[in-house]
């Protein structure tokens, strides 16, 4: 924590209001932990109402001069924010992954991925901001549209991303000429928290344009409320963004929702199995298996399942788990004690339907560290279709493998067995299984021979059915999540 200079106040995370770092009046604190080590790193207060009240009109305030601010000049902030992640991102990358637990390099990644949204947003403002017009739409009359900021915005993030999600929506915000309040996981508050503060010291950003508020569910349902937001972002699970969506719809909020997961990745018989496997443990491992877009079921036909399950269970041995912070780990711990549990319970339920170990990591500990949240790369053969653990989210680094007949079997299977459709891959030869995969399969994010298949920030983030509710997607789409089109209809002479 040495590195938060005004943030941290006796061991507890501050909030960030009007352009000023305040202690909470709360006395309702949840432990910040490293699961790395299983140690408290500080503490992070549940907002009051009224504290988050204080941040929307903040925001409010901000926003009322804000939007007259010319858009070079809102842009030029935006190249000063780019500046400060790079010129600190190691740095962030470390908070990073001391809060999270998953590797520095993971966390490195995360950054950069922070930073390309920003430039994306920069992008946007030369692009996508622009209105439209058409002369002559009848005598003497001419049309055309602009579009104009909304107002202030809620951006509720998830834990398993803390730095690049809210970066998904808020530099769009920023550029568009609205303003936000951030209200970052509660289980890893510090990679945001150090960004923002970061942010704040070195871009000179005007007080209120960004907010961060801390909390738990009151904090995110109070957001949502209030009469002055315009409408609120969210990534987590499927259960609790329904009740965001509907709360949202409650109140007469815009809302972008991407939600849970259950992805499948399909190795057909003229794949290369030893690349596709690579990709597949990628997918299957990468961030210990806690990202919306891992893959969880490894689909093979029948011909082919021997040879998958041999190289799988190989490579996914080979992964060197350990503290995210020695450059060697490949894999790091579980976020909490409660996620750890949350994915051997379903390894035990699925023992018990039939499915078979054929790589077991529920005992995994590392030297020096017995107190983290360590669970090794687990796959499950023998997995039924019908079976919880083939239908279920579980957000751990858990891989089934399911067998069927033919890729039509395998697509019945994707959009059969849960209403899930976020993501999934195929790994094959043939354009024709390819296309057929592509045009077929409900999911947002199609890959073909690509194990995670994350949009660049400059494409939206897909999502189908139980893993998205909203209209727009994040990132590009955000420019018109944060705006508004007016039309203007001239006549002259």
């Amino acid at each position: 924590m040495d590195a938060f200079h005004t943030a941290v106040k006796n061991g507890s995370l501050k909030l960030l209001v009007a352009g000023q770092w305040a202690s909470s009046k709360s006395d309702a604190f949840l432990p910040v932990m490293n699961p790395g080590t299983g140690r408290e790193i500080c503490k992070v207060p549940l907002a009051l109402k009224e504290e988050v009240d204080g941040a929307v009109t903040s925001a409010q305030d901000a926003f009322e001069k804000w939007k007259e601010v010319p858009l070079p000049d809102r842009m030029q902030y935006l190249f000063r924010m780019k500046n400060v992640l790079e010129a600190h991102a190691e740095e962030l990358a470390r908070v990073n992954t001391e809060n999270h637990g998953k590797t520095i390099a993971e966390s490195r990644g995360d950054v950069r991925r922070t930073v390309e949204n920003v430039e994306a947003a920069i992008a946007s403002g030369y692009t996508l901001l622009k209105g439209e017009q058409l002369d002559q739409i009848a005598q003497g009359v001419d049309e055309g549209t602009v579009k104009e900021p909304l107002g202030v915005f809620g951006i509720i993030c998830p834990f398993n991303f803390p730095l690049m999600v809210p970066f998904w929506f808020l530099p769009y915000a920023i550029v568009a000429g609205s303003t936000a309040v951030v209200k970052p996981s509660e289980i890893t508050p510090l990679p945001m928290t150090r960004a923002a503060e970061l942010i704040m010291k070195e871009t000179k950003l005007p007080p209120g344009v960004m907010n961060v508020v801390h909390g738990s569910k009151e904090t995110v349902e109070s957001l949502i409320a209030h009469p002055l937001v315009k409408g609120v972002t969210f990534v987590g699970s499927t259960p609790v963004g329904r009740h965001v969506y509907k709360l949202a719809g409650e109140h007469g909020k815009r809302a972008i929702v991407q939600a849970g997961a259950k992805n499948s990745l399909v190795v057909m018989p003229d794949a290369d199995v030893p690349a596709a496997i690579e990709s597949c443990v990628n997918s299957l491992f990468g961030n210990s298996g806690q990202r919306c877009l891992a893959g969880s079921n490894v689909v093979v036909m029948s011909e082919a399942r021997g040879a998958v399950v041999e190289h799988l269970t190989k490579r996914a041995r080979e992964l060197k788990v350990g503290y995210g912070l020695e450059e060697e780990s490949q894999m790091g711990p579980m976020v909490s004690k409660k996620a750890k549990d949350r994915v051997l319970a379903y390894v035990d339920r699925a023992r018990q339907e039939g499915g078979a170990l054929a790589l077991d990591g529920r005992t995994e500990s590392v030297k020096g560290f017995e107190d983290g949240y360590y669970l090794g790369p687990t796959v499950l053969d023998r997995v039924r279709p019908e079976m919880e653990v083939a239908k279920e989210e579980i957000f751990g680094p858990l891989g089934t493998v399911i067998e069927t007949a033919n890729l039509d079997e395998a697509i019945d299977f994707i959009n059969g067995s849960t209403n899930y459709g976020n993501a999934a891959s195929i790994f094959t030869k043939s354009g024709s299984y390819a296309r057929e995969f592509r045009r077929r399969v409900q999911a947002g994010n199609i890959g073909i021979n690509v194990g995670v298949a994350a949009p660049v920030a400059y494409f939206p983030f897909g999502g189908m059915r139980d893993s998205f509710f909203g209209v727009l997607h994040g990132q590009m789409d955000s420019v018109d999540f944060f705006t508004d089109r007016k039309v203007i209809i001239s006549r002259w002479g």
